[in-house]
């Protein structure tokens, strides 16, 4: 009976604006992950970038889970929305992590593979951006954001790819002659992995979101 009543009552449509925000600090950190990549001069200044963005996402996370606990009626299931926001942090939270182990070690310049790696940071990001304002409209969006998760899905593999390559290459290089060039490196390439996983959570909780509404 109460599902029948819950159905009928209109749904409190303030999350959709908040995933919206959320997904736009994901976009920004993962441009400044980019540029900082590039290394140089730049790359305490992108590093702070990353971290005052973080805190932002924080924010936005923290309102979402006080709207979950106020709200009589949400657009879809409250642990559904509570494994969607934190995903989401979870990514920006992986990139803070990374401009944290770069700083520690005072990095100022990047293997290729790494850029790559951020090349994809930013793609995931955009994909991402792309799907969450679909979610208001899960029927007429299903095959959208269906693509659009396997797409993250897909790139996650190359990213994969990529750290293991990279790790190769440390090894077979100055790796060789330097255990702690590969043991930093190895940090640096396993952190950028760590976000790219943690965008391809934010996937799976779109496609759980989809099976379980359509």
């Amino acid at each position: 009976m109460l599902g029948w009543f819950q159905a009928l009552m209109p749904k409190d449509e303030r999350f959709f604006p908040m995933f919206e925000q959320h997904a736009r600090t994901l976009v920004v950190g993962a441009a400044a992950l980019r540029k900082l990549l590039e290394g140089g001069a730049d790359v305490p200044r992108y590093c702070q970038e990353i971290a005052t963005h973080e805190q932002a996402a924080d924010d936005i996370t923290r309102n979402v889970m006080l709207a979950v606990r106020r709200t009589f009626i949400t657009p879809f299931d409250r642990g559904d929305i509570k494994d969607l926001i934190q995903s989401m942090d979870d990514a920006i939270d992986q990139m803070h992590q990374a401009g944290k182990t770069i700083t520690r070690f005072e990095l100022k310049e990047f293997d290729p593979l790494m850029r790559e790696m951020g090349e994809i940071i930013v793609r995931v990001a955009d994909l991402t951006a792309e799907a969450i304002p679909l979610l208001r409209s899960l029927g007429p969006n299903a095959a959208r954001l269906s693509a659009l998760a396997e797409e993250i899905t897909r790139l996650e593999g190359r990213a994969d790819e990529l750290h293991d390559e990279g790790l190769k290459q440390l090894y077979r290089g100055r790796g060789r002659e330097n255990p702690m060039t590969f043991l930093v490196g190895s940090e640096v390439y396993s952190r950028l992995e760590k976000v790219v996983d943690s965008f391809e959570d934010v996937a799976d909780e779109i496609s759980a979101i989809l099976i379980e509404h359509l």
